[in-house]
């Protein structure tokens, strides 16, 4: 299945003719489309679905992991055994080799190594693996594939229309590495393959830095009528993708035409219309396109585990001491028009019917209450500061409070520089004293324990697929996704662990405004604004569908000089 194009919330077959939904929201059935193939023109069938499904989670990459536990990957028997697997495979390996008993992980991984790697659905065998009908993926017909999970999920179409449930050629695979438990196939990933959609691979130059595409020519969607836009073939021949571009090769590339879409941050939007050589023909809104905000959250996060931030008082004391407003004045503002959004996380307001069911206001600037909740805090603590003002908060008979450490990733874009600034002098004005340091991304591998993470890290959360309670709530208010506030609350891990997998909305919706309203004044983090989505984008390019989670699709553009 696909994103229906910009609506994230709905998918349209697309490999798939047809799906049925059965046994509560915990069987996906698909029939495979006819006249289906491979760029290379290879016929797909049920049998490279499996195989593809599979070998996303074999391959023991962290997006196979993250996005199919507690779904087809079985957490407990992946800690029994130490292998990361489809739920059930162990099992099908024993039916269809007929051993007498269960594998050991060496046993599998040695079975399936060679199954996929030498990937022949015509064995009887490997019919007999794919067929049985107790694991997490099964093929009951050379056209016909079934996702079982563990839980029923409504969410399960979402997740698989994004890129890991993608179907590759394993024809194509095995000839170019094979698959081997654990590994990666390092020639698919750096090269790609063929594959079912309506653009090929030219060629990808390293760190993907260009990647150049070029229409199907055996696109089956060409002969087909009636497709949704997103599965429409290409109406531009080639498409040259420049990832990584410095600043200002992105601005003279637009202004100059070499680029139809391209991007800068909010503070240099006036400078790419400056350079803009059409400017005297078209306006600035004629070639921006605000596309809305995606469904992220960015935070101050405070590490509820360690002094000081596993105090409750302190870190309310933070969330008041924060000026939004002036913030969002002053760096997600142009022209008039505000760029960013501010929300009561973790659920943002892109998922109307789970976004803070009990209505909860915004963290309000409120320097008096932030003071209030620091002095407080401070007693409990044994220390003391003094205000700008020589307002003593604290007992001036203990030890002054020391200096507190912003933990940000490098490299620090002015844009995000300017906001811990403003953030920096905020929490001066209640006598906090905040030094920023910067880490690099591989730091926070390290991050797998509260004590080995900052009391305060500047991040945020863009969640995989659109799952608001899977994807946002669980990962920011318990400790499953490693989130630095390191939430962890009995109650709330209880209620989190169950609520994506109850189908009953009602009770759901109670269930989470359980959770909001306790989120709330335990106060983990502090809410940062979400900056809107927005492209510079050639006035002759028509047809631009954005989808938040897949990106936009080059099938649907084209160029046209008409307004």
């Amino acid at each position: 299945v696909e994103f229906n194009g910009s609506n994230y919330l709905q998918v349209v077959p697309a490999l798939a003719s047809n799906y049925t939904i059965e046994n509560n929201y915990q069987t996906y059935v698909f029939q495979i489309r006819s006249g289906v193939t491979f760029s290379n023109g290879d016929p797909l069938n049920a049998y490279d679905v499996w195989f593809s499904f599979v070998r996303e989670i074999y391959l023991g990459q962290a997006v196979g992991i993250s996005n199919y536990q507690d779904l087809t990957v079985n957490l407990s028997e992946v800690s029994a055994t130490g292998l990361i697997l489809p739920w059930g495979i162990r099992h099908a390996v024993q039916y269809a080799f007929g051993l007498s008993s269960l594998p050991t992980p060496n046993q599998t991984t040695a079975i399936l190594n060679q199954v996929l790697s030498n990937f022949n659905p015509n064995n009887a065998t490997v019919q007999k693996l794919m067929s049985y009908p107790n694991q997490a993926y099964v093929v009951t017909g050379p056209m016909t594939f079934q996702a079982n999970l563990l839980a029923p999920y409504k969410f399960f179409l979402l997740d698989i229309a994004a890129w890991w449930g993608a179907v590759v050629d394993p024809a194509f695979v095995d000839a170019h590495g094979g698959v081997q438990y654990g590994q990666t196939n390092s020639y698919f990933s750096s090269n790609g393959g063929p594959g079912t959609g309506p653009y090929e691979i030219v060629s990808v130059k390293p760190g993907f830095s260009t990647v150049v595409l070029q229409a199907n020519p055996n696109y089956w969607g060409a002969k087909v009528s009636g497709l949704p836009p997103v599965l429409q073939p290409a109406k531009i021949p080639v498409i040259i993708i420049n990832y990584g571009l410095p600043h200002n090769d992105r601005v003279e590339d637009f202004a100059t035409n070499n680029a139809q879409i391209s991007f800068v941050s909010i503070p240099f939007l006036g400078q790419m219309y400056s350079a803009y050589q059409y400017k005297q023909y078209y306006s600035f809104n004629q070639i921006f396109l605000d596309l809305g905000f995606y469904p992220a959250f960015f935070y101050i996060s405070m590490n509820t585990q360690k002094f000081p931030t596993n105090n409750n008082d302190f870190r309310l004391a933070i969330v008041h001491a924060i000026n939004y407003t002036q913030i969002l004045d002053k760096l997600y503002t142009f022209n008039g028009t505000l760029l960013g959004q501010m929300y009561v996380g973790p659920i943002t307001p892109q998922f109307p019917q789970y976004y803070n069911p009990g209505n909860l206001p915004i963290y309000q600037y409120n320097i008096n209450l932030a003071a209030s909740y620091l002095n407080k805090s401070l007693y409990q603590l044994g220390y003391y500061v003094v205000m700008p003002n020589g307002t003593v908060l604290g007992n001036q008979s203990d030890p002054q409070f020391p200096t507190q450490t912003i933990t940000y990733i490098t490299p620090l874009t002015p844009f995000e520089q300017e906001q811990l600034e403003l953030i920096q002098a905020d929490l001066s004005q209640i006598g906090l004293s905040i030094a920023l340091q910067g880490v690099t991304p591989s730091v926070t591998s390290t991050w797998v324990t509260p004590q080995e993470t900052p009391n305060m890290v500047d991040l945020g959360w863009i969640p995989d697929w659109p799952d608001p309670l899977f994807q946002q709530l669980a990962p920011a208010v318990t400790t499953t996704s490693y989130l630095p506030a390191w939430m962890n609350v009995s109650k709330i891990n209880q209620i989190v662990a169950q609520l994506p997998f109850e189908t009953n909305t009602t009770e759901q919706i109670q269930q989470l405004t359980y959770v909001y309203n306790f989120t709330y004044w335990y106060a983990p983090y502090a809410w940062l604004p979400n900056a809107a989505t927005y492209y510079f984008v050639q006035p002759y390019l028509k047809g631009f569908t954005y989808n938040t989670f897949s990106g936009y699709w080059y099938n649907t553009m084209y160029y046209s000089t008409s307004s």
